[in-house]
């Protein structure tokens, strides 16, 4: 089996994105081949792990911002 390095940052990105958004490893990811990969005990292509973890990525950039607003809203209530 040959892994490429897009593969390899694709994964690498991929456990970035969780941690970031889960405090917390993924439990598994490894690579089948160029086209496969297993995802915590799910098979998928990696077309669809960049998908991931774009929504991975888009979810806690939503949880951010949440986050300013609420905080930004105390800081009103307080001053």
């Amino acid at each position: 089996m040959v892994v490429t390095q897009d593969i390899k940052r694709i994964m690498v990105s991929y456990i970035e994105a969780y941690q970031q958004l889960y405090k917390r490893q993924p439990s598994s990811l490894h690579a089948l081949d160029r086209e496969w990969v297993i995802v915590n005990g799910a098979r998928m292509r990696v077309s669809e792990l960049e998908k991931l973890t774009h929504q991975l990525l888009q979810e806690h950039r939503q949880i951010q911002e949440k986050k300013s607003a609420i905080s930004r809203l105390i800081k009103w209530f307080r001053g």
